[in-house]
């Protein structure tokens, strides 16, 4: 199975979006400073996810997440 994840950081409320093949592991990388882009905004928590079959299904919605019309539905599904 394959994952699109959104996390929410604990510091400043900021997104990162982006897809793997086992969730609790890239957590765990993200949360110990292994992605150098975003490891000054640890920890972060699971926002919001989607479980598929195909690495290209989760590639595809994490590239939607990331546009204009991803963004919009992300927030009617996370934010209040």
């Amino acid at each position: 199975m394959f994952f699109t994840y959104v996390l929410r950081s604990k510091v400043d409320g900021s997104f990162y979006k982006g897809h793997c093949e086992d969730l609790k592991k890239r957590i765990q990388q993200h949360n110990s400073g292994a992605t150098y882009s975003i490891r000054n905004k640890i920890p972060y928590e699971i926002a919001y996810f989607e479980e598929f079959a195909l690495r290209t299904e989760a590639i595809k919605r994490e590239k939607y997440f990331k546009s204009a019309a991803g963004r919009k539905f992300l927030k009617s599904k996370i934010l209040p």
